[in-house]
């Protein structure tokens, strides 16, 4: 068993916004460790399935575009009618696809409130929910399926940017994962969390554009890697987080937990 620990051959998942950044990077691991078939959304179809294309090409396993706009119930019914109809069980969901918004506390519009709130936490509960049955499926108490939400650091502590719709969902999302889970895990579906710190991407363009910028203020002195993503799925996608359940793991470099604070005089008298 200690062998094959993080082995996840001949599993199938979903990966939501997997096209690109985080979701890419997770689409990408769970391959590398022998994942049958992959499946991917993204809203644009070009992207999404040259994504497909490149991930099948590299790994031994089957990457599969499915560009799908889940920011709606509709899309949400339309992705999970799909999978149900290619895939009789799945082993593993990461509720990946998220979007932000900031602006200023007395100008943030209620339309910047809602799109986010909507893909961020709205998605997530009813995905998983209507692909339940798969999910059920393909769970046992030997090999649990697993979901994997992916939330953020924002939802931990009080990031100063002004994106306040993003902070409530991820704080949202991080509080719904231990309450699915509560439920879930009765039918051997564990459900868990990651919160990212800064990682390349679009989602994260000051990380992409400027990384040394912002690796001065990371404790580990770098912003994330690939590997650094795709190790932490890996981990709860497989048999070595199986009795991790409910949990969120920040992946952030010891932004959350191993920060001083305020830095400043008169804090050590």
């Amino acid at each position: 068993m200690l062998k094959n620990l993080f082995s996840l051959e001949g599993r199938t998942a979903l990966v939501t916004g997997g096209s690109r950044g985080i979701g890419k990077m997770i689409a990408s691991g769970l391959l590398a460790q022998g994942a049958a078939r992959v499946y991917i959304t993204a809203r644009k179809a070009g992207p999404c399935e040259e994504t497909a294309k490149a991930l099948t090409a590299e790994y031994g396993g089957e990457c599969i575009a499915l560009p799908i706009d889940i920011s709606t119930m509709a899309g949400i019914d339309m992705l999970a009618a799909e999978i149900k109809t290619r895939e009789p069980r799945l082993d593993i969901l990461v509720n990946n696809a998220g979007a932000a918004w900031g602006a200023d506390f007395d100008e943030f519009p209620e339309s910047g409130w809602d799109k986010v709130m909507n893909l961020n936490l709205k998605t997530p509960f009813f995905l998983t929910k209507a692909l339940a049955a798969p999910l059920r499926a393909a769970a046992s108490a030997e090999r649990p399926a697993k979901v994997i939400n992916i939330a953020s650091i924002d939802g931990i502590f009080v990031n100063p940017l002004e994106t306040y719709s993003y902070a409530a969902s991820k704080s949202g999302l991080i509080h719904l994962t231990r309450r699915m889970a509560a439920k879930l895990i009765k039918d051997h579906i564990v459900v868990t969390a990651i919160a990212p710190g800064p990682f390349k991407s679009d989602m994260n363009k000051a990380a992409r554009d400027n990384a040394d910028e912002v690796a001065a203020r990371v404790p580990a002195g770098r912003i994330g890697t690939d590997e650094d993503m795709a190790g932490t799925a890996i981990f709860l996608a497989s048999r070595a987080g199986d009795y991790v359940v409910g949990n969120t793991i920040a992946v952030d470099g010891g932004i959350v937990y191993a920060n001083p604070g305020i830095p400043g005089a008169g804090w050590d008298s």
